[in-house]
């Protein structure tokens, strides 16, 4: 025996045509992984918190990669406007701000995958770099001997301007002194 619709066929396929374009959809869809998953539960909890930025500056080395570090530095992971997701703020030096341009979507995909931070954004500020740590020491000078001295003066007998004779000793006194590492 065979069932037969009390619709018409023609309402009834336009029925199926309308279903198929309409199916209904969860309202949140489902996080991808479950790092992801974790930090929307933690944010929840806890809105201010994120990946530390100080944990970042370990491992930034090792997240860019060690041609990206010489150039850049981490310098704040703040809030979205958008509300979804955090901003990290890089601080470049100008002359490689182009190339770290080039390179933020691999910088967002790779500290969003090593701090398990939902990163959506990177922005460059240009600026000489602060790194951590102690500071160069000064090199050290050593005195001129009376031969270099002598040489160094007969050197800058010929030049006639008192002013730029001056500034060529103190230039020459300068490089000799320096000492090599």
């Amino acid at each position: 025996m065979v069932n037969r619709s009390s619709l018409d066929p023609l309402e009834e396929a336009r029925a199926r045509v309308m279903l198929r374009y309409q199916r209904a959809r969860r309202e949140r869809p489902l996080p991808k992984t479950f790092g992801a998953a974790a930090m929307q539960l933690a944010r929840k909890k806890l809105p201010e918190k994120g990946p530390a930025i100080g944990r970042l500056k370990l491992l930034w080395r090792d997240i860019v990669g060690e041609q990206l570090a010489k150039v850049c530095e981490p310098e704040k992971i703040g809030a979205s406007g958008k509300g979804k997701g955090r901003v990290l703020t890089v601080k470049c030096i100008p002359a490689a701000s182009t190339m770290v341009q080039h390179q933020t979507e691999t910088i967002r995909q790779r500290v969003g995958t090593s701090l398990g931070g939902d990163i959506r954004e990177v922005r460059i500020i240009q600026g000489p770099l602060t790194r951590g740590g102690t500071p160069a020491l000064p090199k050290r000078k050593r005195p001129l001997t009376p031969e270099e001295q002598e040489r160094l003066a007969h050197s800058v007998e010929g030049i006639e301007d008192a002013a730029l004779r001056k500034a060529i000793l103190a230039l020459g006194e300068a490089v000799l002194t320096t000492e090599q590492p």
